[in-house]
């Protein structure tokens, strides 16, 4: 894109103007509007022309998209970021005043967050891939504490405005439910490549009501009914996962996702015959990715649209074995949606016939009734459904395409050994290296040179400088500026002073009792009552970050985060051993947030229990930014392992068939029985060490250790090896030895790029 920096200028102080105001008085939200805008019109040719350029795209439809702050990145893509930073200061504005702009947070974690890398990677790497997914009017909540538990509070994104989406009113649709109708409005964002020139969409649809306004019923004094037509409406496109522990939550979870398939493909139909071609051809130009179950409503509905044109359903089941592609983001059972019948026809009749079309199909191939099928007493199994009908089946990490193979799926894998296969998950190293760590980053291109940007395997050209003191020094240098800027933040917002000499151990991820944030938090406490017994002398002083959000409907999670608060209370108001130990728990982790911890920390903690983590994002982030991985061989963890050496990581527990031996004859109540230290920790939790919340922190107490299924992810089993693993750690920490481990870390984090993923995939399951 061509910038001329005094043209830019006039755009943006006109912009200005006609909000009544100049760069000396504006707000900061009316400047990132205003350069936002400025910004988007000289995109747009780009955005056109790449709009055009594929004979086949891919669509990836996802119900997260967990995009972050969009200014920053947006102008580093376009290689404008210091022009821009110019441009301002010559107004006196600091361009990180923009900092305060809230991000977009529509999505969970990272399912959402791939999502965007995705986006961008591909933008990148001139693929043409655009997202379809739902404008969350208040996105993931709002995360705050009161007396330690979490309350969520509406994230009201939009009220600094959407200046990087184009509402689309012409291109809106009508989506049908079995009781009312609503339209779909469509919002298109630019996905900007990095300095590629190519320009990708993200397709965000609004749920809206049909008859906004209706006078006649108002004049008739019907205000109530016209009041729940609109929240009938809205409500689709309300909240990013609504509570789903009633019946009702239900129901609104399943018109979401009907809402996004059904605008989606009905969006691709039109522009499929607005270029004068038919449905039939559809898979000629199009390949449809369903990231993960959520959106596998997609096939059953593209049936029901292929049906209303005409075409028989054997032709549209093959047309969707074609173009649909699936990928399973998890093991879990919660996870692998389920619906019940009866829900689905009572709401969408539609798609319930062509759902048993489908399941009277596979039947007649003859398979086992107990191993194949779709729907089975009563209940649809959306995972079924994905893996019979999709043409190919992906997980995201070897170890966990493994465990689909040989577990989750292993009956449609003996059936079909060629659908499953693996695509390794990767990150952007533009926004989660280039824009969150630059210091770091020109160091590198200073010895490298610049081609690591885009093809970051370049990084093996980093070993010849590991030895390099001057180099070293450096990075050393870098990471403590980092931390000083992390430790600040945190203060300032979350009240709890950090030392930069400390060492920096944090976990940062969605709260879920297999990531196992109650071990980590049980080994703070171990670490604690040892420094209050005078065991620990030569401890170095350490700060434990936690940051995570639970699902509103999850109790024991939530519970979690009572007890995590409970001893950050506990260890940061005891003078005795605040001089080697602090605990925060930060409040509405985030994408911004997630930009400033993982460029400072020294610890990363991947620990959830062996075969539970499907891959994990958070870990790559760490890695490259120069962070030692303190965890399980879980996920992608076995995969970094390979890349840098198990012996730079700090690696610890069972195994995923060493998990599967353990549980056959577990008994928790013999672990702690024979480590009065982890018991005295784990009793904590009922002995009125913390004030407040009995229920709560007995429910944890409980699960830890009652019950058929106590201590279902080895919280207790893995506690001995875990903490040895993590002392062995803070003695090492400060040594060369551990330089030279977070720097051989850095050099091969190259496999774990979004481009190379996207690459995998458009190569080999898009074939585009």
């Amino acid at each position: 894109m061509y910038f001329d920096k005094n043209e830019f200028l006039n755009d943006f102080e006109y912009l200005l103007r006609t909000e009544g105001t100049d760069a000396e008085h504006a707000d900061t939200r009316t400047l990132y509007n205003a350069l936002s805008k400025a910004v988007m019109a000289k995109v747009f040719c780009d955005w056109e022309k790449s709009g055009r350029r594929a004979t086949r795209r891919c669509g990836y439809f996802s119900a997260e998209f967990l995009v972050g702050r969009a200014i920053f990145s947006n102008l580093l893509n376009l290689g404008i970021l210091q022009d821009i930073r110019e441009v301002l200061a010559v107004r006196g504005i600091d361009i990180n005043r923009f900092e305060e702009v809230e991000d977009a947070a529509l999505g969970n974690g990272g399912l959402g967050r791939l999502a965007a890398c995705f986006l961008e990677s591909a933008a990148t790497q001139n693929i043409p891939l655009d997202g379809y997914g739902l404008r969350y009017r208040y996105g993931l909540f709002r995360q705050t504490f009161e007396d330690g538990c979490q309350k969520e509070l509406a994230d009201d994104w939009l009220k600094w405005g959407d200046p990087w989406s184009v509402r689309k009113e012409e291109e809106r649709v009508r989506v049908d439910f079995a009781d009312f109708s609503v339209y779909a409005v469509p919002y298109d964002t630019p996905v900007i490549g990095y300095k590629s020139g190519v320009i990708n969409t993200l397709r965000l649809w609004q749920s809206e009501p049909i008859h906004p306004f209706d006078f006649d019923k108002f004049d008739a004094m019907r205000g109530e009914e016209i009041a729940r037509e609109n929240f009938n409406a809205t409500e689709i496109t309300a909240v990013l996962y609504p509570n789903d522990n009633t019946e009702e939550g239900k129901i609104l979870r399943l018109r979401q996702q009907y809402f996004l398939v059904s605008a989606s493909l009905q969006s691709i139909l039109r522009k499929q015959k607005e270029g004068g071609r038919y449905a039939t051809n559809l898979c000629e130009r199009v390949v449809l990715q369903l990231n993960d179950t959520h959106p596998v409503l997609a096939v059953p509905e593209l049936i029901r649209l292929l049906e209303k044109d005409g075409i028989p359903f054997e032709t549209a089941f093959e047309i969707c074995r074609k173009i649909f592609r699936f990928t399973n983001h998890t093991i879990m059972g919660e996870a692998l949606e389920k619906w019940r019948g009866e829900t689905v026809k009572s709401i969408l009749p539609e798609i319930w016939t062509v759902i048993g079309k489908i399941q009277a199909r596979l039947e007649k191939e003859g398979l086992d009734k107990e191993k194949y099928y779709i729907v089975k007493d009563g209940t649809v199994h959306m995972a079924n459904l994905a893996v019979y009908v999709c043409g190919a089946v992906n997980g995201v990490a070897q170890i966990h395409t493994e465990i689909l193979k040989r577990d989750v799926f292993k009956d449609w894998h003996a059936w079909d050994e060629n659908k499953i296969a693996n695509v390794t998950n990767g990150i952007t190293p533009r926004r989660w290296f280039l824009l969150n760590n630059p210091k770091m980053a020109a160091e590198i291109t200073a010895r490298i040179g610049q081609g690591w940007e885009t093809d970051l395997p370049e990084l093996k050209k980093l070993a010849a400088y590991i030895d390099d003191p001057v180099f070293r020094e450096r990075f050393v240098s870098i990471k403590r500026e980092n931390k000083r800027r992390l430790a600040d933040h945190i203060r300032d917002h979350e009240g709890v002073d950090i030392p930069e000499h400390f060492i920096f151990d944090v976990q940062v991820k969605r709260l879920h009792e297999y990531k196992r944030q109650l071990l980590n938090a049980l080994s703070v406490l171990y670490i604690y009552n040892e420094l209050k017994s005078g065991n620990l002398p030569d401890f170095k002083p350490t700060a434990f970050i936690f940051g995570a959000k639970a699902a509103p409907g999850y109790y024991l999670a939530k519970a979690i985060i009572k007890f995590i608060n409970g001893i950050a209370e506990l260890v940061n108001n005891d003078e005795t051993v605040t001089d080697k130990l602090r605990v925060a728990f930060i409040r509405n982790y985030n994408v911004s947030y997630a930009e400033k911890i993982v460029c400072a920390a020294d610890v990363s903690e991947q620990i959830s229990m062996a075969g539970m983590e499907a891959s994990g994002t958070g870990n790559m982030k760490f890695m490259l930014n120069g962070t030692v991985t303190l965890g399980t061989l879980d996920g992608a963890n076995v995969e970094i392992c390979e890349e840098a050496g198990k012996e730079n990581n700090y690696i610890f527990g069972a195994t995923v068939d060493e998990v599967a031996t353990v549980k056959k004859s577990y008994d928790p109540k013999k672990i702690l029985e024979k480590n009065p230290k982890l018991k005295k920790a784990v009793e904590s939790l009922i002995d009125g060490t913390f004030e407040g919340g009995r229920d709560e922190l007995k429910a944890v107490y409980d699960s830890l250790l009652s019950g058929a299924d106590a201590d279902k992810y080895l919280v207790l089993y893995d506690f001995e090896d875990y903490i040895l693993t993590k002392l062995y750690l803070n003695a090492e920490y400060g040594s060369e030895t551990f330089t030279t481990k977070c720097l051989v870390n850095m050099t091969n984090a190259g496999k774990f790029s979004a481009d190379r993923s996207v690459k995998e995939y458009a190569e080999h399951i898009w074939n585009i």
